[in-house]
């Protein structure tokens, strides 16, 4: 009797098990259940996507739920895909070159924009270009666009990352130290450098779009190799986003300027600094995020013996772009 008892309890526990690991991960007929995309207020695309529904238009006919989590930055957003809090993330190139490099299982599927989102920002006057930066605390958010841009930008000029203090700060406290003096220069991120360039006076002292590497829409590739028809569908979501994006500039802005809470006047800057005209990922992407990657490496940030080249190849993938 208690043989019997014994094995029909440790049947029942195989058929929880078996039954729970299935719903978390798929619902009916091999379709996930619900499906996570961040937004972030350094993408315009991704605050269309949830302000005017495109998701949930082609996904809740199908019974998928739609769930929307905030990335505060590049950093964040990889935070969250490497512990599977969300399913796509958006990020700059670089970083997710970074991750990448260290191990993190993430494709780059689509092209949000390409930016001018980060630029070397100062309040004194003192501070007028990057040679001036010897010696001085510069705020940056580590892994991430500006920091990125930060490196290549000394590098240009002969310095390095050891000339200058790098304080570790999220975008928006380090737009805050850079007013309050408890930094001497920012590694800047819209839309908190155009407000501190409109409403404080601040100073981008250095500019190269070039350094600047695209807004790319990741997905993690456990996600992508089984649901590979859900990755094109949320790449033709963010298409319709795209597209209201570059019809309703104006309007545009007004979502960022309430999602940010921040100054229609800001967000109009913010959003004159996109080009929304290129969506899928290529040749122009691979050759701007592997320069990236050579700073990354000459800096150590990147183990030395790292094929940059390969690792890029690996992270961009067109191939869910219908």
């Amino acid at each position: 009797m208690k043989s019997v008892l014994t094995k029909f309890l440790l049947l029942l526990l195989s058929l929880f098990t078996i039954s729970g690991c299935s719903s978390q991960a798929s619902g009916a007929n091999g379709k996930p259940k619900k499906i996570i995309l961040d937004y972030a207020h350094y993408s315009p695309t991704s605050l269309i996507l949830k302000e005017k529904g495109f998701a949930e238009d082609i996904f809740q006919k199908e019974g998928i739920e739609v769930e929307f989590v905030l990335s505060q930055g590049s950093n964040k957003a990889l935070e969250f895909l490497n512990s599977k809090s969300v399913d796509f993330g958006s990020s700059a190139g670089a970083a997710a070159l970074l991750a990448k490099a260290k191990g993190s299982p993430i494709q780059t599927v689509y092209i949000y924009s390409k930016p001018e989102w980060t630029a070397l920002v100062s309040k004194d006057s003192s501070i007028s270009s990057v040679e001036d930066l010897k010696g001085k605390k510069v705020a940056a958010t580590l892994g991430t666009d500006p920091y990125i841009f930060l490196l290549r930008s000394l590098e240009e000029n002969g310095l390095s990352a050891k000339d200058v203090e790098i304080i570790n700060l999220q975008h928006g406290d380090g737009a805050a130290a850079l007013l309050s003096g408890e930094v001497d220069a920012w590694a800047g991120l819209d839309p908190h450098m155009a407000r501190v360039e409109k409403e404080a006076g601040a100073n981008l002292f250095f500019r190269n779009p070039d350094f600047n590497t695209y807004g790319t829409l990741n997905v993690r590739t456990e996600f992508a190799e089984k649901y590979p028809e859900y990755v094109t569908k949320v790449i033709e979501a963010y298409e319709k986003a795209r597209q209201w994006a570059i019809a309703h500039p104006d309007e545009t802005a007004e979502i960022l300027a309430k999602e940010a809470q921040i100054d229609l006047e800001v967000a109009k800057i913010q959003i004159k600094r996109n080009d929304f005209s290129e969506a899928k990922p290529g040749e122009k992407q691979i050759a701007a995020i592997t320069a990236a990657g050579d700073v990354l490496k000459n800096e150590g940030l990147v183990e030395g013996n790292a094929d940059i080249e390969k690792i890029v190849k690996d992270l961009i993938n067109p191939s869910y772009f219908k």
